[in-house]
């Protein structure tokens, strides 16, 4: 699969999303070792039904992106800015890596750090939103190291495994961020 560099980090890169990769996005996601930590986690996902997930999101005006190993430009994860509010320059976030041998090496840390630089300097967002289950200690700790702070909580929201869990809501704001890649090239 050819990937296209729109935004460059040292680990990772993140490229337009191809369509073409829902039959891996379908692997990864229907992995409950790694979809138990995103929304989609309790459904059966055929290709077809990724496909038409992926187009949706694209017709929706979401900003949806492959996030590539930049070592060898294997596809790794997505990640994606939705429910984009130009009027209140607002917008929440989804990211996860699906290639489990890239977990907690920094490639999330980083892909979502391109992607709220992207959110900020170029989509000109000031807030950016997302959420995350109570459990996923990995990810709420790449989410503050970002800057991201709690906002709130829905208490015992999620269920999963006969444990509840609360959902938490997570937010960044424009004058909190520093970026790491566009703001190079305004010089």
């Amino acid at each position: 699969m050819k990937y296209y560099k729109k935004l460059i980090g040292e680990q990772c890169y993140l490229s337009p999303i191809n369509v073409e990769d829902a039959d891996q996005y379908c692997i990864w996601l229907n992995d409950l070792e790694v979809s138990s930590n995103l929304l989609i986690f309790s459904q059966q996902l055929s290709l077809e039904r990724e496909k038409s997930i992926l187009q949706d999101m694209i017709k929706n005006s979401a900003q949806i992106f492959a996030i590539v190993d930049a070592t060898n430009d294997k596809l790794i994860g997505n990640c994606s800015i939705f429910r984009i509010n130009e009027r209140n320059r607002k917008a929440e976030v989804g990211i996860f890596i699906g290639d489990k041998n890239c977990w907690s090496k920094g490639y999330g840390s980083e892909a979502l750090s391109l992607l709220i630089d992207y959110g900020f300097n170029i989509l000109n967002l000031n807030n950016i939103m997302l959420e995350v289950f109570g459990y996923n200690e990995r990810a709420i700790k790449a989410y503050k190291k970002i800057g991201f702070k709690e906002i709130g909580r829905r208490r015992e929201a999620i269920i999963f495994a006969g444990d509840k869990h609360d959902e938490i809501y997570m937010d960044i704001l424009a004058s909190e961020f520093e970026s790491i890649y566009i703001k190079k090239y305004k010089k």
